[in-house]
């Protein structure tokens, strides 16, 4: 369902968030700590302390999507808190995230974009 959805842009909250937050108080960090529109077609994605845990908040239409997922084994590679500005990364990147890899991929296949030619 997640990316079966439209959305312009997915961001990620660096270092830990407190996951008792529900979408209130989500959306209210999306607002007052990253100046961004939580009503905005995006991705907010935040993680626990542990790694292990990840809530991603997203507006469709007339409402909030929380989307939620805990590990049972090993820990997401999550972006440490050198910058408190939220990180934008790729839909293609949030899927390696979700999949248990880091979000730079050296021996990833590079993105072709095809063109029309005249």
């Amino acid at each position: 369902m997640l990316m079966n959805s439209s959305f312009e842009r997915v961001y990620l909250a660096r270092g830990s968030t407190d996951l008792r937050k529900s979408i209130d108080g989500l959306a209210a960090i999306v607002q007052e700590c990253f100046e961004l529109d939580p009503f905005s077609p995006c991705l907010f994605v935040f993680c626990n302390r542990k790694r292990d845990k990840l809530k991603i908040l997203q507006w469709e239409h007339n409402g909030f999507w929380l989307h939620y997922r805990r590990l049972e084994k090993g820990t997401f590679h999550w972006p440490s808190e050198n910058d408190t500005a939220p990180m934008s990364i790729s839909s293609r990147q949030l899927r390696w995230l979700l999949d248990g890899l880091p979000i730079e991929q050296k021996q990833a296949h590079q993105e072709v974009k095809a063109r029309i030619l005249l």
